[in-house]
C-alpha cells in the first residue's frame, strides 16, 4: 500500500511524524552552497509574493512508515529534513529562552509531548552525529556550535552541520532585520511551504519506489507535453515539417539532453533561476499560448541551433577550456557557452578561436574558488546572456565575462589560501587545473583513485626528521594545506607511509612504480630536502603560473 499526501511544513514538522534516517543512509552531506542556496530560494520566494498565497513546493520525501504510527524511517529526503530543522533552530536562537516565539520555532524541532504524547526530537539523524545534532541543534545552542572549529571534528556531517548553521545564521541576520520579520518568514516557511510525502510500509517498496521518483521519466514527460503544445499550433501544412525537425533534433542529442535544452532556453529567455517547474515556466512566460508564427520561430531559433549548439559545448568539446568546463562541479555556465556558439557559430567556424570559452572558463573557476552559490553564479551567467545579445561579432564579449582588478586579487587570495581545506571538488579541479597548465594540455587524466597528498605530514611525530626541519609549529601550520606543499596521486597509498621521511616518502611513496601521471608531484623527483623555504618557493612559482595562464597579473 502507498500513500501520497501533499503537506505544509506545520504538518510535516508536527506529532504526525517522528522520522528516522536508518543507519544504511550516508551522513548529512549538503554544503554550504546547498543550504544557503535553499534559503536563499525560500527568501526570495517569500519576498517576491508577499501580497498574494503562492505556495512553494520543496520536493518530495519517501518514508518506510506504516499507517496510523508516526515513526518513519526516511529513505529520501534526509538532507533537506536536516538542513530545515538546522534553519528553524537558527530562526529561534534569535528570541530569547523562554519567550513564546522561541518556544514556537522549537516546537517544530522537538515534539513538545503530553499526556498521551512522549516529549522527543522529531528528528533522529544518524547514530555517531545524532548527540552532537541533539546538543546543538535540536537543543537550540547555536552561540556555541558556531564557535566550534569545523575543520576538527570526527565526521563530516557534524562539519557540514557547523558550517551550514553559521550560513544560514549569517542569511538570517542579513535579510530578517527585525524579529517581526523573522515570525513573518516562519508563518510563510510553515504555511505557504510543502512538500510531498510518499510513504509505504515496507523497505522493499519505499526504495522502489525512491527508484522510480530519481529516474528522469517525469521531466522527460515535460518535453513531451510541449511538443503536443507547440506542433499543435502550427498550420496543418507545414506541421509534419517540424514535427520531424524535433524528432530529429531530440534522437540526434538523446532524451535526456533534450530536457537539458530546455532547461537552458529557459535561462536564456529568463535569465533567472528557475521560480517554477519548467511546464509551468514556459506556459506563462516564455511561449505562452503561441501561435503558429511563434511556434516556427522557436523551432527555427531555439531548437535547432541550440541542438547543434550542445552537441558541439557537451559533446564535441573541441578546445581545452570548454573540456575544464565539462569538469566543473555544476552546469550553470552551460546556456552561456551555447548562447554564444548559437549566435557566432560561423565565427567560431572561420576562425577557431577559443577566447570567449577561456574566459569563461577563468570566470567559472573563479566562483568556484570563491565559494559562489548557485543563485550568485546566475546571476552573473544572466549578464554575460546580456552581453551576448547585445554584441555584434563573436569577438566582443562585454565586460561581464572579465574579471575585475579586485576580483583578480580576490581569486589570487583564494588561490593562495588553504587550498586542501576546500570542498573536495573544488580542490581537485583547482588542483588538476593547475597540472594541466604545467602540461600545456598535454596530461590525459583519468584516475581510478584520485587522492592530494601532503608532502609535509599532517602530524610531525616528535623526535622526527621532519621536526628538526620544520620546528616552528606555527610556521608548519601556515604552509601544510597550501598549493606549495600539496601533490596529487592516482592511487592511496599505505597511511603510515605518510610520515616517513622526505627521502624516503619519495622512494616509498610518492615514486614506488615510477613517475606518476602529474607533473605537479614529479617534480618532487629533483628536490632534495622538503624545507620552509623550499615550500615558499614552491607556493610562489604555482601561483604564477595561475596567474600567467588565468590572465590575473
Amino acid at each position: 500500500m502507498i500513500n501520497g499526501s501533499e503537506y505544509p511544513l506545520q504538518n510535516i514538522f508536527s506529532a504526525a511524524f517522528i522520522y528516522e534516517i536508518p543507519s544504511f543512509q550516508r551522513p548529512y552531506a549538503w554544503k554550504e552552497d546547498n543550504a544557503g542556496e535553499l534559503f536563499d530560494d525560500l527568501f526570495n520566494f517569500w519576498n517576491d509574493n508577499k501580497a498574494n498565497n503562492e505556495q512553494y513546493f520543496l520536493g518530495s520525501i519517501v518514508l518506510e512508515k506504516q499507517p496510523h504510527s508516526p515513526q518513519a524511517i526516511v529513505i529520501d529526503g534526509q538532507q533537506r529534513l536536516t538542513t530545515l530543522t538546522i534553519l528553524f533552530s537558527v530562526m529561534a536562537s534569535k528570541f530569547p529562552a523562554g519567550s513564546t516565539d522561541r518556544a514556537s520555532f522549537s516546537a517544530l524541532i522537538n515534539e513538545p509531548g503530553g499526556l498521551a504524547r512522549q516529549a522527543q526530537p522529531r528528528l533522529s539523524i544518524r547514530e555517531k552525529d545524532n548527540h552532537f545534532f541533539k546538543i546543538y541543534i535540536q537543543d537550540i545552542n547555536i552561540d556555541a556550535l558556531v564557535k566550534l572549529d569545523p575543520n576538527t571534528q570526527d565526521t563530516e556531517a557534524k562539519t557540514n552541520i557547523i558550517k551550514n548553521a553559521k550560513v544560514l545564521l549569517e542569511r538570517v541576520n542579513n535579510n530578517l532585520q527585525t524579529p517581526a520579520d523573522i515570525k513573518n518568514f516562519g508563518v510563510f516557511l510553515v504555511t505557504r511551504c510543502f512538500l510531498v510525502t510518499v510513504s509505504t510500509p515496507t523497505t522493499q517498496s519505499a526504495f522502489r519506489i525512491f527508484s522510480v521518483l530519481n529516474t528522469r521519466g517525469m521531466d522527460l514527460l515535460v518535453t513531451d507535453i510541449l511538443k503536443s503544445d507547440i506542433i499543435s499550433v502550427i498550420d496543418e501544412d507545414k506541421r509534419d515539417d517540424y514535427n520531424r525537425t524535433w524528432e530529429d533534433k531530440e534522437n540526434e542529442i538523446g532524451r535526456t539532453e533534450f530536457i537539458e535544452l530546455f532547461n537552458v532556453i529557459r535561462m536564456i529567455k529568463l535569465k533567472t533561476k528557475a521560480r517554477e517547474n519548467l511546464l509551468d515556466e514556459f506556459n506563462k512566460k516564455i511561449l505562452p499560448k503561441p501561435s503558429s508564427d511563434d511556434a516556427e520561430k522557436f523551432i527555427n531559433e531555439f531548437i535547432t541551433p541550440y541542438s547543434q549548439a550542445m552537441l558541439f559545448v557537451k559533446v564535441d568539446k573541441p578546445n581545452e577550456a570548454l573540456r575544464w568546463l565539462n569538469r566543473l562541479d555544476n552546469s550553470d555556465w552551460v546556456p552561456v557557452a551555447m548562447s554564444y556558439y548559437a549566435k557566432f557559430t560561423d565565427y567560431l567556424r572561420s576562425s577557431n578561436n577559443p577566447e570567449f570559452f577561456k574566459k569563461l572558463e577563468r570566470l567559472a573557476a573563479y566562483m568556484l574558488a570563491l565559494s559562489f552559490g548557485t543563485n550568485d553564479r546566475i546571476e552573473r551567467y544572466a549578464k554575460v546572456l546580456e552581453d551576448i545579445e547585445k554584441a555584434s561579432d563573436g569577438k566582443n564579449f562585454g565586460t561581464n565575462i572579465e574579471l575585475t582588478a579586485q576580483e583578480k586579487k580576490d581569486f589570487i587570495a583564494a588561490l593562495n589560501s588553504d587550498i586542501y581545506l576546500m570542498w573536495s571538488p573544488r580542490r581537485k579541479y583547482l588542483i588538476l587545473r593547475l597540472d594541466s597548465f604545467m602540461s600545456a594540455g598535454g596530461a590525459q587524466y583519468n584516475p581510478s583513485v584520485f587522492s592530494i597528498e601532503h608532502v609535509l605530514p599532517q602530524t610531525v611525530n616528535a623526535g622526527s626528521s621532519w621536526e628538526a626541519l620544520w620546528p616552528n609549529v606555527s610556521e608548519r601550520d601556515r604552509w601544510l594545506n597550501k598549493i606549495g606543499n600539496l601533490a596529487p596521486l592516482e592511487r592511496r597509498l599505505n597511511s603510515k607511509a605518510k610520515n616517513f621521511d622526505f627521502a624516503r616518502k619519495k622512494s616509498d611513496y610518492f615514486f614506488k612504480n615510477g613517475a606518476t601521471s602529474y607533473i605537479l608531484t614529479n617534480e618532487l623527483m629533483s628536490i632534495n630536502s622538503w624545507t620552509p623555504q623550499v615550500v615558499e618557493d614552491r607556493q610562489k612559482r604555482l601561483i604564477k603560473i595561475y596567474c600567467d595562464n588565468w590572465e590575473l597579473n
